[in-house]
């Protein structure tokens, strides 16, 4: 089995509603993703002979998927009120709404069904929120 690996970053803020501590507050992070991707084949003929990808498709494909995350806030859907999100909406704010709240955990995940779906058979998505601190998310491949 052949194994690709690359990441790029993106810079956005979120909050954790509820959390008991200080995440419940706007934050920002450098979050860095991760994605492993694999094949048990190379490419036989044509320009991408002997590779599984060409890799340039593949950083293209992971910086389109991360870039509509940067400079943003990030917030899980329901987590503000109507009035505070409108206002925030008003002021030309880039806000991105999603069904998950915004952790490293989800986001692995996020990432990885991303990439399943545009037809990779992606291993393993990992997501640092800090150098220190990542979350990763795979299945079993088969």
């Amino acid at each position: 089995m052949y194994t690709l690996k690359t990441n790029a970053s993106f810079d956005s803020a979120h909050f954790l509603k509820g959390y008991d501590g200080k995440c419940a507050n706007i934050h920002g992070h450098r979050w860095n993703v991760e994605i492993v991707v694999c094949g048990e084949h190379l490419e036989k003929s044509g320009s991408c002979s002997g590779m599984v990808v060409d890799f340039s498709k593949l950083k293209d494909e992971l910086k389109e998927v991360v870039n509509s995350f940067d400079h943003c806030l990030i917030i899980e859907k329901g987590s503000l009120r109507e009035e505070t999100l409108e206002a925030l909406l008003a002021e030309n704010f880039k806000i991105v709404q999603l069904d998950i709240r915004p952790t490293a955990e989800n986001f692995s995940k996020y990432f990885y069904d991303a990439f399943s779906s545009r037809g990779y058979m992606v291993r393993e998505c990992t997501v640092y929120e800090t150098p220190n601190n990542c979350a990763t998310y795979s299945k079993t491949l088969g």
